[in-house]
């Protein structure tokens, strides 16, 4: 334990990740700063979420008003979006997404309230963009059987490899361009808030985070939702 606590000589310094000890007791699973939060941003969630599901019973479906229109305004314009991009027959994977692009969404915004975001770690990226792969792959062969595989020889079984390398591409390109942006928007703020004249801490860091966490980070969850369905969507039968 001693050679992965927090430190520039060890590892998780080497890192930049704050270490706080071994999860169950295995020297293998880090309980990191980056999961801490992203376990505070799902409680919080899923707390919203029993509270909208309890309120529902008290809900008028002929006349919405206050939170009922916020949130049947969220779901109908998800929902329409994942229409267009997947079709009527595909559109239950948005299901799966809403939760994902909320996720994400919230990782990316936790900056504005001093968490550091958990997209900007890599291991958690990858996580996310692993799920899409296996999703792509898994539904794939569902829903194309036996033809599946044979993707992989065309136009000729020389393309094998490149053919392969094509279809794990994409889980690396999901996971790096969202870990990239965000870890970009942290570095600015860090170099911002210690290295920059005091004069420029006056209001330039609020531009700063409200490009970086706001802006960006709406747009890249958004990013990362349309990529996916539509990486899943290219792998579906008509």
């Amino acid at each position: 334990m001693d050679g992965m606590e927090s430190g520039s000589g060890t590892v998780a310094g080497q890192l930049n990740i704050e270490f706080y000890g071994y999860l169950f007791g295995f020297e293998n699973l880090w309980l990191t700063e980056s999961l801490r939060n992203m376990w505070i941003i799902s409680a919080a969630m899923i707390v919203v979420a029993v509270l909208i599901r309890i309120g529902m019973s008290k809900w008028d479906p002929d006349n919405p008003t206050g939170v009922q229109n916020a949130v049947e305004a969220i779901i109908e314009t998800f929902h329409n979006y994942v229409r267009s991009v997947m079709g009527d027959k595909y559109a239950y994977y948005g299901n799966w997404y809403f939760t994902v692009f909320f996720l994400i969404l919230f990782s990316n915004l936790s900056g504005l309230v001093l968490l550091r975001n958990p997209t900007a770690d890599i291991t958690l990226t990858f996580a996310f963009s692993l799920t899409t792969f296996a999703i792509i792959h898994v539904s794939g062969i569902i829903r194309s059987k036996g033809n599946y595989f044979k993707g992989y020889l065309a136009p000729h079984p020389v393309m094998l490899p490149l053919n392969i390398i094509g279809e794990i591409a994409p889980a690396i390109s999901l996971a790096m361009r969202l870990f990239g942006v965000v870890v970009g928007g942290l570095t600015v703020s860090v170099l911002v808030y210690n290295v920059a004249p005091w004069p420029a801490r006056i209001g330039f860091p609020a531009l700063i985070h409200g490009y970086f966490d706001l802006f960006s980070g709406v747009l890249h969850a958004f990013i990362f939702l349309t990529l996916s369905l539509v990486f899943i969507r290219n792998k579906l039968p008509e």
